[in-house]
């Protein structure tokens, strides 16, 4: 009897007790998700998003959702928040430079250029095709410097 009480008691441990090595993973995973959000990318990107932000609380006083600035706004802010959360997942924080930070909003503020010439012209117009090799560039020096 004293046997399966001693067997009941560790298994008891083994079962409940909380599992170390994902505690420890996800405590790994916290810390390079804050050191990638100290980085001098992490800061040009919200920087930008931080003015876009306030302009765009600023026309919505006296503006709709509807108004083509304030749309032109929460697209080029989406765009952001998705390189905030590209830099994010970011394992070696070394290569997030303020230089990454400065061409991702580069290429962001590209990006509705060419969005606003694609509600103008087809993908065939001069411009439009200028406009997306530019954002090619900026997208090409952007995975460089993240491989």
């Amino acid at each position: 009897m004293k046997l399966f009480g001693i067997i009941f008691t560790l298994s008891a441990i083994f079962i409940y007790s909380p599992d170390v090595s994902a505690q420890t993973t996800t405590k790994t995973v916290t810390q390079k998700t804050n050191a990638a959000k100290s980085s001098p990318a992490y800061a040009e990107v919200i920087l930008r998003k931080t003015e876009l932000v306030a302009e765009l609380e600023n026309l919505l006083i006296d503006y709709t959702e509807d108004f083509p600035k304030v749309r032109e706004l929460r697209y080029e802010i989406g765009l952001l928040q998705k390189d905030l959360d590209k830099i994010s997942a970011v394992t070696d924080v070394s290569r997030l430079s303020s230089a990454l930070g400065k061409l991702m909003v580069r290429r962001v503020e590209l990006q509705v250029d060419v969005w606003t010439l694609q509600k103008q012209y087809t993908d065939e117009n001069s411009d439009v095709k200028r406009a997306k090799k530019k954002v090619e560039i900026y997208e090409q020096a952007i995975k460089e410097i993240l491989q």
